[in-house]
């Protein structure tokens, strides 16, 4: 029942500072995840010893939030929830602006090998099409993938 059904609704929030995402992103590293859209490890770009005028990473908005206002989703609690959001370097977050997925995704998408594309989506809980999926089915999809994810950093400990 944890991981299937309590650990996704925990992650069922908007919280930046929830214990589940913080789990969700140390499973991510334990796992090797690259930033997404990106060949560096997240593990390199969360080093404490990393100094600069802008963070590495951003909490990226996978459905964009003006574009999901334009869409009638206003309730930020549904915009900010955490299966929304993903780490991205910061020029990416700014380059994708407020596009809809189905606009900056096939871009990014040629950067990458099939079999590099697929392991990323398979670390940042990405289910196939998401794109294209409607955005309440997208998080609830995407909740139970980051539970799994997390599963997989638990299991890996061991």
């Amino acid at each position: 029942d944890f991981w299937i059904v309590n650990l996704p609704n925990l992650l069922d929030r908007s919280s930046a500072q929830s214990p589940a995402l913080f789990a969700y992103h140390a499973s991510q590293i334990r796992l090797g995840a690259p930033v997404l859209f990106s060949q560096k490890p997240i593990s390199a770009l969360f080093d404490p010893a990393l100094r600069s005028t802008k963070k590495a990473l951003e909490r990226h908005h996978l459905f964009p939030r003006a574009w999901l206002e334009r869409q009638g989703i206003t309730d930020l609690s549904d915009i900010n929830q955490v299966a929304n959001l993903a780490l991205i370097e910061w020029p990416e977050n700014i380059a994708i602006s407020d596009s809809a997925p189905t606009d900056y995704l096939p871009a990014v998408r040629e950067r990458f090998r099939p079999e590099e594309w697929s392991a990323m989506c398979n670390l940042h809980a990405l289910p196939e099409g998401w794109e294209h999926m409607d955005y309440a089915d997208f998080l609830a999809a995407r909740r139970h993938l980051m539970a799994d994810v997390v599963r997989r950093g638990y299991e890996a400990l061991q």
